[in-house]
């Protein structure tokens, strides 16, 4: 044996004493040695050996050599297949020329020294390996940037983990599963057999077993280590693991539980493809810690922001109300949508507004303006008033920001209502199955004219006033008008129940990219006094 590249080499030549050289001199260098005496028998050959070489005389008895190799390498099952062309007859360099130019790897010529043919499909077999290796990592780079785009675009952890699942499937070509904790502290393992990414239940105390035999144990970082395939089983009976398994632990920030991924040894042959495997956890462990981080901040967001809005409707005779506020989904920030209703007594302020942004800033703005909005009902002014001291502590103190406001004050014995806006949607007003928008227009809050439009109205018996934020019918792509229309339309009939009334337009209009409030007043049918 030399020592260098062996594999199961088919020898093909019609020349029974030619084929047995050759194969002897293959044996002795460590080859498994298949023969063939006809381009017939090449193919069977082909068909049933996992063959690495072909060793090809140019002249066969049923076809040219240089046609067998021009066909194996345009057959994708063989294209890749090394071939070297050895010939007694076609030895110029002509000939030479002609079988290199039609896919040949290497053409010799008799006499052929033994050695010189050793170190000729040494070198041919270097060539090749070195090149599928290449090809195979960098088809494992594309599955891992397919994977790594998936991970990021995850919505839940369990989906995460399903998506890394099937990603180190794809990447390392074995089974895989992938190791976990909900911020609930749920354990969570997703396997891949090669049929999707299945649900299993985890043995007690199995992650922090795995971080511990990783070696990671309470620090961070990320660690990969080989596990026996007895001991495997040992932890996990329902393997789908068949051998030997390579597990990467991965932690980023103290206090957190891990994120593992196993697959068999197989799949990693090389240090080149223990680093893939080792990003992959490193990828998947970021993306946990952005989700976790993502859905406590989105958590602490909403706290805050719904502490900043009345925790109840004060109840008004003779009137139904509802009110709603919904967070984006999407975000975690805190928005600036706001709604305040004040029972005065003899009248009822009724209030929505939106700060611009979504932010603390927004927020604290936010919670500014409705203070402010309380301190000056109670003063007793009135509504047009109200939004020009507004619009003076905006520019006051906060002359970076800009908000919206529409400010109604209602007589609830009369129904008499008189509306302020200041660049907000005007209020939609519903009696006898019709529905029509209020008054608009105005300056926002925030700038030097405080100009401010005003309605004077009055909701009979029956009738329902809708006040609601833009973030309900604002849709990309869809002219607000449009959309306007679509709530006037949907909203027309009310039911008796506001709160079932208030769910109905909310779904109506599905998932919001921003926040909406939504405030429902209606008039009790039989008026106070009658």
């Amino acid at each position: 044996m030399t020592g260098g590249p062996v594999c199961t080499t088919l020898v093909v030549d019609d020349n029974d004493t030619k084929r047995y050289i050759i194969g002897s001199w293959l044996r002795r260098a460590g080859h498994t040695v298949v023969e063939a005496a006809s381009a017939a028998e090449t193919w069977r050959r082909l068909a049933e050996h996992e063959i690495e070489l072909v060793v090809l005389d140019v002249r066969l008895p049923d076809m040219s050599g240089i046609e067998v190799c021009e066909r194996i390498k345009a057959a994708p099952a063989t294209g890749s297949l090394p071939v070297i062309h050895i010939s007694a007859h076609a030895v110029d360099v002509a000939d030479r020329t002609h079988g290199l130019r039609r896919g040949a790897d290497a053409y010799m010529t008799d006499p052929i020294d033994p050695g010189e043919f050793i170190a000729t499909v040494e070198a041919v077999l270097r060539y090749y390996r070195a090149r599928r290796r290449a090809e195979r990592m960098a088809g494992r780079m594309a599955a891992f940037t397919r994977t790594s785009l998936e991970i990021n675009a995850a919505k839940s952890l369990e989906g995460l983990a399903a998506v890394a699942a099937r990603g180190a499937h794809a990447i390392f070509e074995t089974p895989a599963a992938v190791f976990t904790q909900t911020l609930e502290g749920r354990a969570v393992r997703i396997v891949e057999p090669g049929t999707g990414p299945e649900h299993r239940d985890n043995p007690p105390g199995l992650l922090a077993r795995l971080t511990e035999l990783a070696g990671l144990g309470d620090d961070t970082g990320t660690d990969v280590t080989r596990i026996p395939a007895r001991q495997w089983r040992e932890l996990m009976p329902d393997t789908v693991l068949g051998e030997d398994a390579v597990l990467v632990v991965s932690r980023l920030k103290a206090g957190r539980p891990p994120a593992g991924i196993a697959i068999e040894a197989r799949g990693v042959p090389s240090e080149g493809d223990i680093d893939l495997l080792r990003q992959l956890g490193q990828t998947l462990a970021l993306a946990m810690e952005a989700l976790r981080s993502y859905t406590e901040e989105h958590t602490i967001s909403l706290t805050i922001q719904r502490s900043l809005l009345p925790e109840s409707p004060p109840s008004v005779p003779g009137w139904g109300l509802a009110v709603r506020y919904e967070p984006a989904g999407d975000q975690a920030e805190v928005g600036g949508d706001f709604y305040e209703v004040l029972d005065r007594g003899e009248r009822v302020l009724v209030a929505i507004g939106d700060v611009q942004g979504h932010s603390l800033r927004a927020a604290t703005v936010m919670a500014e303006i409705r203070h402010a909005l309380r301190a000056f009902a109670a003063e007793g002014h009135d509504p047009v008033t109200i939004l020009r001291l507004l619009n003076d502590v905006m520019e006051r103190y906060h002359d970076d920001q800009t908000a919206t406001m529409c400010l109604m004050t209602l007589d609830p014995l009369s129904g008499a209502a008189q509306i302020a806006n200041a660049g907000h949607i005007p209020p939609l007003h519903i009696a006898g199955g019709r529905a029509c928008y209020g008054a608009g227009g105005g300056l926002l809050l925030g700038f030097p004219a405080g100009r401010v439009e005003v309605e004077e109205t009055e909701v009979p018996p029956g009738g329902t006033v809708v006040l609601l934020t833009d973030g309900l019918i604002e849709e990309r792509g869809i002219p607000l008008t449009d959309n306007l229309e679509r709530l006037r339309t949907v909203a027309a009939d009310v039911e008796d129940d506001l709160e079932r009334f208030s769910d109905r337009v909310l779904a109506e209009f599905g998932h919001r990219e921003d926040d909406v409030a939504l405030i429902v007043l209606r008039r009790d049918e039989v008026a106070l006094g009658a």
